[in-house]
């Protein structure tokens, strides 16, 4: 009943806002996007062109190593400094073609693409490339070493002899990874049997009609109330700041629920019925979460998985502390997110990144909660969680960079109110 009545009043008060043709995108935005949409993922063929040569510079280190007869644990080649220095090469090949990649982007999107959603969904794209192109990198690293070295050790999942380096190294095994619906690249990959299309259809349908409610909300609930703050900023009225935060609370919560629902529910999972991918657990229930750290660790295991495997084991396998592990983690995000946030709007403002460190003490006050016997712990961890996600997180972010957007650029939309 109380939505209902805010529906009436947000209708009585504004009318309709809805209008497809008001919005402020520009010709070269879409030529842009498109050639960059078109291009980014050629650097993942480039991290292929170079895990060749080392798949090839492999299989002749191997050779060399059964020609002199030498133990897996000594010294591999009789010229160390050389074999070293090769893949010094490799590994800089692959840093500089994943960093070229999102540099591109990046200045295309800050200063040529005007509109902020069609520079998000370059940036987004552009960011899962590098990702994964730096997950193709660090995995085929870790089994070249594993091939080298095949007396030593390994921890290789069982899964992984079903495609041992270097077959792996081909384009239809990257172009699966390219497509797959994850950031940490595998040899293999668990396999559904096969495609239920009546299920494709129904995740589409979802996805479409989520997008759709995302827009509608957007354009009549969430752009006013964005509005009517920008006077509020301007004479940095406390109380009416906080009013408007807690207004635009509900509204951002809705749209961001259905956004997650429309990704990692229909998107992901229709994805992943396609490639006859196997792991569909793209989160977990997250909602429940005891803890702030909780719902980092279940609300998108993708990017989860990928920073657990090649940011914070590697620290913590070198000797660094957990704690120390978990805030590069945060600071590597933080800088992930500002690129997702500030690049598109134009104003590299630093809350996004700061959001992130924000979470660093956050996990630290409600991590002991995790450990409370009863549910009253739990509850209390909970209810910190949901707080600061709804008031004190997304909607003090949007109103933030709307502001800066406003200022540089004036209205989004020609649409008056």
């Amino acid at each position: 009943v109380m939505n209902l009545r805010l529906v009436m009043e947000n209708s009585m008060k504004y009318g309709v806002l809805i209008c497809i043709r008001c919005h402020d995108y520009r010709r070269h935005d879409i030529y842009l996007s498109t050639l960059l949409y078109l291009l980014v993922p050629c650097h993942l063929f480039v991290a292929y062109i170079i895990e060749l040569g080392a798949a090839q510079h492999a299989k002749g280190a191997l050779s060399c190593i059964k020609r002199s007869d030498s133990t897996p644990t000594e010294d591999p080649l009789p010229d160390s400094r050389s074999f070293q220095a090769t893949w010094y090469t490799i590994a800089w090949a692959h840093g500089i073609n994943a960093t070229f990649c999102l540099l591109v982007t990046t200045y295309t999107v800050y200063y040529h693409i005007h509109h902020p959603l069609i520079g998000t969904i370059c940036q987004i794209h552009a960011i899962i490339v590098w990702l994964k192109s730096c997950s193709y990198a660090f995995t085929n690293r870790d089994l070249r070493h594993a091939y080298l070295l095949p007396q030593t050790p390994s921890s290789l999942p069982e899964i992984y002899s079903q495609c041992p380096y270097p077959r792996n190294v081909t384009i239809s095994n990257l172009a699966y990874f390219w497509w797959a619906p994850t950031l940490v690249y595998q040899p293999v990959y668990p396999r559904s049997p096969s495609i239920r299309w009546l299920f494709v259809a129904k995740r589409i349908a979802e996805s479409l009609g989520l997008s759709m409610f995302i827009w509608l909300a957007s354009a009549q609930y969430a752009a006013p109330v964005l509005r009517n703050s920008l006077d509020k900023l301007q004479t940095m009225d406390i109380a009416s700041i906080l009013e408007r935060v807690m207004k635009l609370s509900t509204i951002s919560l809705i749209i961001w629920l259905a956004g997650f629902f429309a990704i990692f529910q229909s998107v992901l999972n229709a994805l992943a019925e396609l490639m006859h991918f196997g792991d569909r657990e793209f989160y977990t229930d997250w909602w429940n979460s005891p803890s702030v750290g909780n719902y980092w660790r279940t609300w998108n295991k993708p990017v989860y998985h990928f920073m657990r495997r090649h940011i914070y084991s590697p620290l913590v396998g070198r000797g660094y502390s957990s704690g120390f592990a978990s805030t590069m983690v945060f600071v590597f995000s933080g800088f992930l997110h500002e690129l997702l946030v500030g690049v598109p709007t134009h104003n590299i403002l630093g809350v996004a990144f700061l959001g992130m460190m924000v979470q660093l003490p956050m996990i630290a006050i409600t991590a002991p909660l995790e450990k409370v016997k009863g549910v009253n712990g739990k509850v209390i961890g909970n209810s910190i969680f949901w707080i600061s996600f709804c008031l004190v997180g997304q909607p003090l972010a949007a109103l933030l960079y709307f502001f800066a957007w406003q200022g540089k650029y004036g209205s989004v939309s020609r649409a008056k109110i």
